[in-house]
């Protein structure tokens, strides 16, 4: 197999970053890291939401470079189709791409009223008015998956790329003490229990860098 790169950014505050690594290990690549820093040009406007970064995630591998999380999705699906990275059946496989497009492209308020950030706790978060109906959207999908599929993952008993997109959320409602339904919080508890994510978030802890906007008491 290729040996393969993945430029990411903060372990800590990247939420795209986590969810290409997440895509990376499932497929199950040999994998080396380079960490773009927090100052590189772009970063940190990425990093605060005002605008999107082409650098990171970014996959090099087999002569390609593919950046996006649902490109390196794709790419990683074609590439290693016995990873399962999307469910074997047809109908659930596109849910699982309609629930992961979802998350990439919407929830707007929840991303800036909840940044990603898994060193921090705040147990009495006040939340903005306009992040509620994202929260209750993203309790529907879930509620609706484990509904489905049985759990404990969102498409049965492995996780998937629908796992790897909401993996942040799951942290961002750890992280803000978001009020959850025992169906959703015991998915989240399944997401942060996660081998790959305490992987993750061990890295994280251990990062210098810190980015005041999002370190400062809400």
């Amino acid at each position: 197999m290729p040996h393969a790169i993945l430029t990411i950014s903060s372990r800590n505050y990247s939420s795209w970053s986590l969810r290409g690594w997440l895509l990376c290990k499932l497929a199950g690549l040999d994998l080396t890291e380079e960490a773009v820093p927090i100052d590189a040009p772009g970063q940190r406007a990425e990093l605060l939401l005002l605008s999107p970064s082409v650098l990171v995630p970014r996959l090099t591998h087999d002569g390609a470079s593919i950046w996006d999380t649902l490109a390196i999705a794709e790419y990683l699906h074609e590439s290693f189709p016995e990873a399962g990275l999307y469910p074997a059946d047809p109908l659930a496989r596109a849910h699982c791409r309609s629930v992961s497009g979802e998350i990439h492209s919407g929830f707007h308020n929840l991303r800036s009223a909840l940044p990603m950030n898994l060193r921090a706790r705040h147990d009495s978060f006040r939340l903005f008015a306009g992040a509620k109906p994202d929260i209750e959207r993203v309790h529907a999908i879930w509620r609706d998956c484990i509904d489905r599929y049985g759990g404990p993952w969102l498409f049965g008993a492995k996780p998937t790329v629908a796992d790897a997109m909401f993996a942040p959320v799951a942290t961002r409602f750890t992280t803000y003490s978001v009020p959850l339904d025992p169906v959703c919080r015991a998915y989240v508890a399944t997401v942060i229990e996660w081998p790959l994510m305490k992987l993750w978030a061990s890295a994280a802890l251990a990062e210098p860098e810190e980015v005041e906007e999002l370190d400062a008491e809400f």
